[in-house]
């Protein structure tokens, strides 16, 4: 690539009108085009301009090809050795920096004072608006979920704030260093950074484009097809024929092969394919890939959804205002179905049919049945018997988009299966199953609690399957070294704001604090200080049975891993099974 020239813009000379005469140009007002003493105006051919427009360093010699041609430019600045060709209607406002290719585009245009996709609401959850992401570019998945599950902060405190920022620093009307588009309709007020590819987009309109990525390895993309329209993209990819409407797609994350979605946003690695989103707040490493799968009125992480997964936020009385919480990692099965509002626990996997707005929170790890009626019966800590746990839970660092590109993480993203907020949950769930298998049984034989069905024998198998969970958290997190010594007879309960585990009293300083970068430093502080943090929390929430069973710590984790590797081998025995029926 050649020196960027630092000569100036100035106007044009009678002898250089001339010239672009001669190169089939015209200009509404001649007096109005400013070039470069380094700007080659042989590389200037068939273009109009119109307004007040500037023309950076052209040159045969440059790198790569560069000039414009067969173009009408209205209001624009254009930067150093820039390619412009085949533009069916015109570029109008634009601040085209250095370097930037545009072929066979039907029109780039700005209009006054627009947004670029900033200050875009995203109506999740709830779909009537009560609970908006408002969209920036340094949007995290934790601010994001603050907005939506505390919208009356996000009113008071976070959104003037957010309106100082805009008023401060307005969108940039700019396509970046490098940015490549072509073969693409219409993009009006779209804001695109440095390094950016567009190759094939149908309709861009309203959005930014974010690079935070070295501008020579950038994540940001918008393929084939998509029709993009109030949108912010940040360090994602929207491609092949992708839909959005007032959508938010985060770093990694990716929107492809024909998905839809409108008033939603997806965070940290996230991957959509072929179906349908509606008023979703994906959190990181959420995973839709079926045709027949919509994604409406949900809260989720670490989340895989069947083909045929569905959801229902409509009950035809109030509006589409129902909604729901599936907790980090909870699988859906082919043609699993669940009525809004509902809650299910981290890591469960639900199938069948779910019409009770099950709240199935208080049970971790659990399976989840729905019946013909629609009933859910629960069989509590099953899914710590699965080798794909451990398998999602090894993964998932290892495909992070971000870290591929080195740059500024928004998202803060805790792995971990076993963590201060699921084990809690466990200890908690111990608790109750004991009081629930004092109760007496219905006549079908199931325990009833909050609308679902228990069997008091997968109550008891829980227990021990919980147990050994334990015993496998605290084996790993202190092994043979003493326990801390307890700081609080009231242990701090843990969250988990948008894929990071925190404290309560840290959620409080968050939303107490006075500026969103304060909010942002003491989230970071938190992510920065997890482990220590969490060791105080053993400490203070470990029940003294725990402690006096300090011995059998090692037991019960050796079984939890012989469970794993037992249903890892039978697995694979069956695989090998398939493969012999299936062999020629």
């Amino acid at each position: 690539m050649m020196k960027m020239q630092k000569s100036e813009y100035r106007p044009v000379t009678d002898e250089e009108r001339r010239r672009l005469e001669k190169n089939r140009c015209s200009a509404s007002d001649w007096h109005s085009l400013f070039v470069k003493d380094s700007t080659d105006l042989s590389l200037i051919r068939d273009v109009d301009f119109e307004g007040r427009v500037c023309i950076g360093a052209l040159s045969t010699e440059a790198s790569h090809p560069n000039g414009i041609s067969r173009a009408r430019i209205a209001d624009s600045t254009l930067g150093d050795y820039v390619l412009i060709r085949n533009i069916g209607r015109e570029i109008r406002g634009a601040e085209i920096r250095d370097d930037v290719q545009i072929e066979n585009v039907a029109a780039i245009i700005f209009e006054p004072e627009a947004p670029c996709g900033v200050g875009v609401m995203a109506s999740v959850l709830d779909e009537t608006g009560s609970r908006p992401v408002r969209f920036y570019p340094d949007l995290s998945s934790q601010t994001a979920s603050l907005m939506a599950l505390k919208p009356r902060w996000a009113e008071d405190s976070l959104f003037p704030q957010l309106d100082d920022l805009a008023e401060q620093s307005p969108a940039s009307h700019s396509i970046g260093n490098g940015s490549i588009i072509r073969d693409s309709g219409l993009i009006s007020n779209v804001h695109i950074d440095a390094g950016v590819k567009i190759e094939g987009a149908s309709r861009l309109s309203n959005g930014s484009i974010i690079n935070n990525a070295d501008s020579s390895r950038p994540l940001s993309y918008v393929g084939a097809g998509v029709d993009a329209k109030n949108f912010m993209i940040v360090d994602g990819v929207a491609d092949s024929g992708a839909i959005l409407r007032n959508t938010f797609v985060g770093q990694g994350a990716i929107l492809e092969k024909g998905f839809t979605a409108h008033d939603s946003v997806f965070f940290a690695n996230s991957s959509m394919e072929n179906g349908e989103a509606c008023a979703l707040f994906a959190g990181p490493y959420s995973v839709s890939m079926h045709k027949s799968t919509l994604l409406i009125g949900c809260m989720l992480s670490f989340m895989n959804a069947g083909s045929g997964t569905n959801q229902s936020n409509h009950m035809y009385k109030l509006g589409p205002v129902h909604w729901g919480i599936l907790e980090r990692g909870v699988k859906t099965s082919s043609f699993s179905y669940i009525m809004l509002g509902a809650k299910v626990g981290p890591f469960s996997l639900v199938m069948g049919s779910h019409k009770n707005h099950p709240d199935s929170s208080e049970f971790p790890f659990s399976y989840l049945f729905g019946d013909d009626k629609g009933a859910t019966t629960v069989v509590p800590a099953m899914m710590l018997r699965s080798c794909g746990l451990l398998r999602d839970e090894k993964k998932w660092p290892t495909r992070d988009r971000r870290l591929k590109r080195k740059l500024r993480m928004l998202d803060r993203v805790h792995f971990a299966v076993l963590n201060p907020m699921t084990v809690a949950r466990i200890l908690d769930a111990i608790d109750l199953m004991r009081e629930l298998q004092i109760k007496p049984a219905d006549d079908d034989g199931f325990i009833r609690y909050k609308g679902m069905k228990l069997r008091r024998a997968h109550l008891q198998r829980a227990e021990i399957i919980y147990g050994e969970a334990i015993c496998k958290y605290l084996y790993e997190r202190i092994g043979e070294n003493d326990l801390p010594e307890a700081t609080s007879d009231t242990p701090d309960e843990w969250v988990d704001l948008g894929g990071q585990l925190i404290t309560r009293s840290t959620l409080r300083s968050v939303l107490e604090a006075d500026t969103l970068s304060e909010a942002d430093a003491i989230l970071d502080k938190a992510y920065e200080t997890f482990e220590a943090d969490e060791l105080r929390w053993i400490a203070d929430r470990l029940p003294d049975e725990w402690r006096r069973r300090k011995a059998d710590w090692s037991l019960g984790a050796e079984n939890f891993d012989r469970h794993i590797e037992e249903d890892r081998t039978m697995y694979r025995d069956g695989l090998s099974a398939e493969h012999s029926m299936l062999a020629l």
